[in-house]
């Protein structure tokens, strides 16, 4: 009995809809349009800082905004992120983290169109910013002293500083904004900042302290944890100062000035558990 050729398994539905060309699976409904805006946090010592560019298209030209865009058809939410903070800004690298959704049908004078807003925190001396594609420019900005931002981007800016000072009662994450090598009044400034709370300094180092979160460093530890572009800038006379205390049994800093760093130990038992 021969086969009809509806039967065929070359036939079969699953092989000839890859390729939907007759648009049988494209529903009559609208469909939005998605984007991914990053909120890119930085530390100046003093403030804690936002990235932003200025607009150089409709809508919003010449207004301040996140850096961000359209997802291409051809790339996920994360690639876009990665993409479009690259293309507008010329930082790569930054370690982004999803944190939350805005689908307010209003948000964007374009058209229906979501974000998936992300985060990071970066050491602001650690790129060179440059305005690209159609952002005209691209700086730092005192979150406290914002300039008219546009679409909703004042909202997910203060969603991820709530976010941002959530996440940092649960883990160690202010780290990322201060040098490898800091000071407590350092790490305590950037709390602050974060949480807006006011800080004893005593107090702080006590419970710093206890969590082994971080690790007391002797001047010789200063020293190997110094970026080689430092050292390049030493005199001879105090490459020869390090290079004899090198010799000697480290001893700690005073107690009037002492450094500290991350202690990595602590981050591996975190991640265990």
């Amino acid at each position: 009995m021969a086969l009809n050729s509806d039967m065929d398994s070359s036939r079969h539905p699953a092989a000839e809809d890859n390729d939907d060309i007759k648009g049988r699976y494209v529903y009559e409904y609208p469909r939005p349009a998605m984007t991914a805006d990053n909120v890119i946090f930085g530390f100046d010592g003093e403030r804690l800082q936002v990235l932003l560019v200025e607009r150089g298209i409709d809508p919003y030209e010449g207004c301040w905004a996140l850096p961000g865009g359209f997802m291409r058809m051809n790339e996920t939410i994360d690639q876009c992120a990665r993409r479009e903070l690259r293309e507008e800004t010329n930082v790569r690298d930054a370690y982004l983290e999803q944190f939350h959704v805005f689908s307010m049908p209003d948000r964007d004078p374009r058209g229906r169109v979501v974000s998936v807003a992300f985060i990071a925190l970066v050491r602001p001396e650690d790129y060179a910013v440059i305005g690209g594609d159609d952002a005209s420019n691209a700086m730092w900005f005192d979150v406290e002293s914002l300039p008219p931002l546009a679409f909703d981007h004042y909202d997910i800016v203060d969603m991820a500083r709530a976010y941002l000072k959530e996440q940092l009662s649960i883990k160690p994450v202010a780290f990322q904004l201060l040098n490898p090598v800091f000071t407590v009044d350092e790490l305590r400034k950037v709390y602050e900042v974060i949480t807006g709370n006011v800080y004893d300094r005593r107090n702080f180092q006590r419970k710093l302290m206890q969590t082994r979160v971080v690790e007391d460093l002797t001047e010789q530890d200063c020293y190997e944890a110094m970026p080689t572009e430092c050292k390049c800038n030493m005199s001879c006379e105090d490459l020869a100062d390090y290079d004899e205390m090198s010799r000697r049994k480290p001893k700690p800093r005073s107690r009037k000035l002492r450094f500290f760093r991350f202690n990595n130990s602590h981050k591996s038992e975190s991640e265990s558990e």
